[in-house]
């Protein structure tokens, strides 16, 4: 995540400018005010949360720091992303803020959508950003075991899975997939014509679904629901706008 780089990149010997996260949160810095002034480090300075910076966030604070990500995505104003110091920082261990549900689609990579870099976060993608058991257990690793901080379901427009499943569509092991999808058709109050060639319902249906991942979320993770009800996590919706690049948040 690169906007947390910046505000939890740790201090080395040879720069004492670095700020740590921690340093600033001592000083009340876990405002959006203080917020503003981590975007001011060098982009050379970037580097891997550490697991202290990480458990010092706030699942409020990671879901602001995604939109500031986005919001620099569909502005054009992406922070430069050192890949390798990255690589280096996160070879002996990883302490992503967060995981993202989000669908195979190629044109939907969250990691660019919400500008973050290596280790910032745990990507989970499949067609139609379903949550069936694998996914839950993979779910529960980021978070129970690896301290993640939000869980991000992230659907979006012109969903190929989605019309899939509005037309009833059977292919092999999709045949399966889809059906997990369909409960978001029917859940979907819309007056319009209900087709997959009406742009307008695909996306309602859309929304509907990444409402239902995460009803399956908390109904089928015993684990995460608790972590939700400590307030030691958050399980958010958003939709990607394929267009114009604008990521919503469902909070």
């Amino acid at each position: 995540m690169q906007s947390t780089r910046h505000c939890c990149a740790s201090d080395h010997p040879q720069n004492g400018q670095r700020r740590t996260w921690l340093t600033s949160a001592a000083a009340g810095a876990a405002t959006l005010v203080t917020s503003a002034m981590w975007f001011e480090v060098s982009t050379a300075e970037a580097a891997a949360l550490t697991q202290a910076q990480r458990n010092a966030m706030t699942p409020d604070h990671v879901i602001e720091l995604m939109k500031m990500g986005n919001e620099r995505f569909r502005s054009g104003q992406l922070k430069g992303q050192d890949y390798r110091a990255q690589k280096r920082a996160t070879a002996s261990g990883q302490y992503p803020a967060a995981v993202i549900l989000g669908c195979i689609d190629s044109r939907v990579p969250a990691e660019i959508i919400l500008d973050m870099g290596i280790g910032d976060t745990f990507n989970a993608r499949v067609a139609g950003n379903i949550a069936n058991q694998d996914m839950l257990g993979s779910l529960e690793f980021a978070c129970a075991v690896t301290g993640a901080k939000v869980i991000l379901v992230m659907g979006h427009t012109a969903c190929g899975a989605i019309k899939g499943a509005i037309d009833n569509v059977e292919l092999g092991n999709l045949t399966g997939l889809l059906a997990t999808i369909k409960p978001a058709v029917a859940a979907t109050q819309y007056s319009g014509e209900r087709s997959s060639k009406n742009a307008a319902f695909v996306d309602a249906v859309a929304r509907s679904n990444v409402k239902l991942t995460i009803d399956t979320i908390r109904s089928g993770s015993p684990i995460l629901a608790d972590l939700e009800k400590q307030g030691k996590i958050k399980i958010v919706g958003s939709m990607y706008n394929l267009a114009n690049g604008v990521v919503t948040f469902m909070v």
